[in-house]
């Protein structure tokens, strides 16, 4: 399975971005897509996940009530919507597939090449 990532950009607080991430393959149903970010000098962390079958979601409590996880079923596509960003939320963003619905890094057997996202000032 290959994971392109897409979207990334340059905005300024309180701006929006949407990242996508198309699959090779038809997800399988027990699928969870997750995206995670790396900010720069620190360690990789969960941003929110999704199952595919179901559509169940699940986020960290720092994008929670901003940030949007989705699926759209017949493009293979993940997207994240990214409402009133801030500064922190500058990092590389990369999505990834898994089979558990986890936050941790090591459930998610397959990586995008990542995306950056820069929220300025």
């Amino acid at each position: 399975v290959q994971l392109q990532a897409s979207g990334g950009g340059s905005v300024q607080t309180g701006g929006s971005l949407r990242l996508s991430c198309a699959a090779s393959v038809r997800p399988r149903s027990s699928t969870i897509m997750g995206w995670f970010r790396q900010a720069p000098g620190k360690e990789r962390e969960f941003v929110a996940n999704i199952r595919w079958s179901s559509g169940s979601t699940f986020y960290a409590s720092s994008v929670k009530g901003r940030f949007t996880i989705s699926r759209d079923n017949p493009k293979n596509t993940v997207n994240l919507q990214m409402n009133n960003l801030k500064p922190e939320d500058t990092a590389v963003y990369y999505c990834a597939a898994g089979s558990l619905f986890s936050g941790l890094i090591r459930d998610y057997d397959y990586w995008g090449q990542g995306t950056l996202v820069t929220v300025s000032s």
